[in-house]
């Protein structure tokens, strides 16, 4: 089942951030830390001290110090609660990105929306998992621990979400200058990282609808064989390898944090025939959707 964020009663803001430590203080015998999560949140992980192993959309991601892991709303993730590492965690809400706006809100607060949703782009381009360096590591520090005794400040919640909203966009944009992808390799050339970008959202938004790279490609006004080549370029995949590796990650999503039967997940992931789907899983993953279910319920 999806995970949702539940702040501690005492708690009225909606961001929180608190030290590794503090959540082995939060563990309990019924707590389900060791499970399989699907969050509904996002979820900053920064390590410290130590190493762990961090599994996400079922891959386990080796960490040390100066990880920074970037986990978004509908990923599967688990904690390593076996290793001895140190760390800090920011939990948030997508909408604390952004403040509500009242329907006849004047142009300037209209203006302010619209920096908050470049805001939110630039979330979504970090990678899952990436190192920074020593400079980047205590300027990410400092912000995490600015804002943990902000948190605390005696004031009221608005005020204190403003604060924080501030201090986390910051911290975000320094997180984005710093991301160390492939898309600032000097061989991938500018027009392959602009096209990959786009196609790279238009499958996010449309996977459940569009099973084919063809739609994709008119969609954006290029070539399938362009588009192929720039997510080569940028991604190491093919375009329709892209594409089915997002289509089966959500798929294994739904197997594993649903009770959706089979035909319904094919019919939520816009196939016309389950039989098409169990054949596409069978394909992508070496196993049926119901093999697949029974071998990893299990945690």
């Amino acid at each position: 089942m999806p995970v949702s964020y539940e702040p501690p009663a005492t708690y009225n803001l909606d961001l929180e951030i608190f030290s590794i430590s503090a959540l082995r203080r939060r563990v309990t015998a019924q707590c389900r830390i060791h499970t399989l999560e699907h969050i509904e949140f996002y979820l900053l992980i920064y390590i410290t001290e130590g190493q762990c192993l961090h599994m996400v959309d079922f891959e386990s991601i080796a960490c040390a110090q100066g990880s920074l892991l970037v986990l978004r709303p509908g990923q599967i993730q688990r904690f390593d609660m076996t290793s001895h590492y140190q760390g800090w965690m920011l939990i948030f809400r997508p909408e604390f990105l952004q403040p509500r706006l009242q329907p006849s809100a004047p142009a300037k607060e209209t203006a302010t929306l619209v920096t908050d949703l470049e805001i939110f782009n630039r979330l979504e381009s970090l990678p899952t998992h990436f190192p920074l360096n020593e400079e980047e590591q205590g300027a990410v520090l400092e912000s995490i621990i600015r804002m943990s005794r902000d948190a605390q400040l005696e004031s009221d919640t608005h005020t204190l979400h403003m604060l924080l909203r501030n201090q986390l966009h910051a911290l975000l944009i320094r997180l984005f200058l710093a991301r160390p992808t492939v898309e600032h390799s000097e061989a991938t050339a500018p027009a392959f990282l602009k096209r990959f970008m786009r196609y790279r959202l238009a499958v996010e938004r449309n996977f459940q609808r569009w099973h084919r790279v063809a739609d994709y490609a008119d969609f954006l006004g290029c070539s399938e064989k362009s588009l192929t080549r720039a997510t080569l370029s940028v991604a190491g995949i093919s375009a329709k390898g892209f594409l089915s590796k997002r289509i089966i990650l959500e798929a294994k999503r739904l197997l594993l944090h649903t009770g959706m039967p089979v035909a319904n997940i094919a019919d939520a992931l816009g196939f016309d025939e389950a039989t098409n789907f169990v054949k596409f899983f069978r394909r992508e993953v070496g196993c049926s959707p119901g093999d697949f279910r029974q071998k990893k319920s299990g945690g």
